[in-house]
């Protein structure tokens, strides 16, 4: 009998909050925009009533966990007239970025932000309520010792799982090999998930509807190779 896996997914799974100081005017989106869009799990721990989150009316609503500089999560309500965001991120300075495409962009009716750890609201939204869920070059906590703080894991598999309507998307990129093994392990192996492949393209090139992140482009300027994987929930 193998030995059930040492992993708990409360652990922290994001690094640092703050990095450089904020210039003037990402600092006054912060202050005056951020507080509109925030969205925080309910005092009382009751679900979330996703049909009254976003200004307005949407047919579909995806999630991301971790959306670094906010690029990627811009990009999906920009290019989706129909969608509504929930975008995550604990990183202070990403969220900045992420406040000025918003307001560039005249994205504020379908975005709703948290400045914490995604799963405080995984936890709190309904079984069945997402269409898609991202994790888009997350830290990859190369040291094995850290491997158990990954957002991937059994633990919170079960939490995207019950979240996740059937025939819903969960899409996770990374340039780090090593977490690409570890996420198709995991993935692979819960029952209600299938990996979209039919070859190789499918995981070496980046689908059309699938806008680049500042971390991707990072990496391939380095000439490291990206992989972007594709499950739908059952």
């Amino acid at each position: 009998m193998s030995k059930p896996e040492l992993y708990t997914t409360r652990l922290k799974t994001f690094g640092r909050r703050h990095g450089h100081t904020l210039r003037a005017s990402h600092q006054a989106l912060v202050d005056n925009l951020l507080p509109q869009l925030r969205l925080c799990p309910p005092e009382n721990g009751a679900m979330i009533d996703v049909g009254t989150l976003f200004k307005k009316e949407v047919k579909q609503v995806w999630f991301e966990v971790g959306f670094g500089g906010g690029e990627h999560a811009a990009a999906q309500v920009e290019n989706n007239p129909d969608i509504g965001m929930i975008a995550c991120e604990p990183f202070i300075n990403g969220v900045a970025s992420l406040l000025s495409h918003v307001e560039q962009r005249g994205l504020t009716d379908r975005i709703r932000v948290l400045d914490d750890d995604a799963r405080s609201l995984l936890d709190v939204m309904p079984d069945n309520s997402l269409d898609r869920l991202f994790l888009l070059f997350p830290d990859p906590w190369r040291k094995k010792r850290h491997a158990k703080r990954r957002f991937i894991g059994d633990e919170n598999l079960e939490l995207v799982s019950r979240v996740l309507k059937s025939g819903a998307e969960f899409r996770v990129g990374s340039d780090h090999m090593p977490y690409i093994d570890w996420t198709l392990e995991h993935m692979t192996r819960h029952l209600d998930f299938e990996w979209v492949c039919e070859g190789a393209q499918d995981w070496r090139v980046r689908p059309d509807d699938w806008p680049p992140t500042r971390y991707e482009q990072k990496a391939l300027k380095q000439g490291k190779a990206c992989v972007y994987l594709r499950f739908r929930r059952k």
